[in-house]
């Protein structure tokens, strides 16, 4: 059974940053055939795309990268993905969930994915 486990999620105030890991498991389970991805939820919302990243790391779409605000990398040796997110403001408050699948065009156009996370609550204080 696959389990997408995320952590790293907290209180914080704005303008600060957080680190939000994502570590995957499973009997044989390996991220490095999977592109992944950050989604979010803010109260009342839909669930929207946060960034992706290519099974290589090579490729990354970030709707959230201007100015470096947000970004996403990937350790496969570790089996785990990494959401930055510098500049924190409050609507950036949300449960980030993190996902995975093995087309990143699924991830980032259809907002699907194979695997999800439980998710984890970033909350950004003014």
């Amino acid at each position: 059974q696959v389990q997408l486990v995320e952590s790293g999620g907290g209180l914080v105030q704005a303008g600060g940053s957080l680190r939000l890991s994502c570590a995957a498991s499973g009997r044989t389970f390996s991220i490095s055939t999977y592109a992944m991805g950050w989604f979010r939820q803010a109260p009342g919302k839909e669930r929207e795309f946060v960034a992706s990243i290519n099974w290589s790391g090579g490729t990354t779409y970030c709707a959230y990268c201007v100015k470096g605000r947000f970004t996403i990398s990937r350790d496969n040796a570790k089996n785990t993905v990494y959401l930055q997110m510098n500049t924190l403001k409050p609507e950036d408050t949300a449960v980030y969930y993190c996902a995975a699948d093995e087309l990143v065009s699924r991830l980032t156009q259809l907002g699907s994915a194979a695997y999800w996370g439980q998710g984890t609550q970033v909350t950004v204080s003014s």
